[in-house]
């Protein structure tokens, strides 16, 4: 999504040279390249507050969890594929509701209809299939506003997150856990500054430490509370982000990740995709400075 709704209008080369992390050596005295969170001893507890069927323009249903936790005031989410992945902490009793509650928040089984009086029993829907018998694919997906909103080639999060959803649409099953840390965890504001710095000349990491940031500031045990929630004891993982399978599975292997699935970019495999050199960059530093599992194309 650029070139049909940002046509390239300017080329700027830089014409000075770039600020370095030798230039403000104070900027990332407490900053290190790549030192995502250690998983805590003990994982947050979530609870799923609502679910909902979202039909989705491209014919696929899905059911959008929306988690509440006890680390962040986040509103967390976990956008499912299929039927049969369901939440514990959703269908557990409440004390004092009706049956309507109980549809209301989505704690239901089949398919809402007009006149429908239980939560329970839906003799209008088919039983829901088994899917293929693999463990289900699963994304890890952190909140990218300017991959997914805004249209930004800088990245390939909206892409990734596009893929993950039609790998997981033609498997009919799969868990897509949306994550609200937006830059790596270091939040949009500070996101913006780290663009403006790579215009300068920086790559994606070293904006981050000259902003005081770690390359990557994010944590997964929410992720790890939400897929136990979902009674996902094992998965198949899309990512390139090797600290990313340890982080999932969790301190105690609460998550077993049976297989790693590569999210290769469109733009290597010349199908139509986010395109240009901005791009490139950055996936070359993730390899280069983060060890994201990819081999650059030669």
């Amino acid at each position: 999504m650029t070139s049909e709704f940002w046509p390239s209008i300017v080329n700027t080369e830089p014409s000075t040279k770039a600020p370095s992390l030798m230039t403000f050596p104070h900027y990332h005295v407490s900053a290190s390249p790549q030192c995502p969170s250690t998983p805590f001893s003990n994982l947050p507890i979530v609870n799923c507050v609502v679910r909902a069927r979202i039909p989705t323009t491209s014919g696929t249903e899905i059911f959008l969890h929306l988690y509440t936790n006890s680390m962040d005031s986040k509103e967390h989410l976990a956008i499912v594929f299929g039927a049969n992945i369901r939440s514990r902490s959703l269908d557990a009793p409440r004390s004092g509701e009706t049956e309507m509650d109980r549809m209301i928040r989505g704690a239901y089984i089949g398919r809402l209809f007009p006149g429908r009086i239980s939560s329970q029993i839906d003799p209008n829907s088919p039983s829901p299939q088994d899917g293929n018998g693999k463990a289900p694919l699963v994304r890890i997906h952190s909140e990218c506003y300017t991959g997914e909103t805004a249209w930004s080639a800088r990245c390939d999060c909206g892409e990734q997150l596009d893929e993950a959803a039609r790998l997981m649409a033609l498997e009919g099953c799969g868990v897509i856990v949306y994550l609200r840390q937006e830059g790596r965890g270091i939040g949009l504001g500070e996101k913006l500054k780290a663009y403006n710095l790579q215009d300068l000349g920086n790559d994606t990491v070293e904006a981050n430490l000259l902003l005081r940031h770690p390359a990557d500031a994010r944590s997964y045990d929410i992720a790890t509370s939400i897929l136990k929630d979902l009674n996902l004891s094992e998965i198949r993982l899309l990512t390139n982000n090797p600290s990313k399978i340890a982080a999932v599975e969790g301190l105690h292997k609460e998550i077993k990740v049976v297989a790693r699935e590569a999210m290769i970019p469109k733009m290597w495999k010349g199908e139509k995709g986010v395109q240009g050199k901005e791009l490139g960059d950055y996936l070359k530093t993730k390899i280069e400075k983060m060890g994201h599992m990819l081999n650059l194309p030669s």
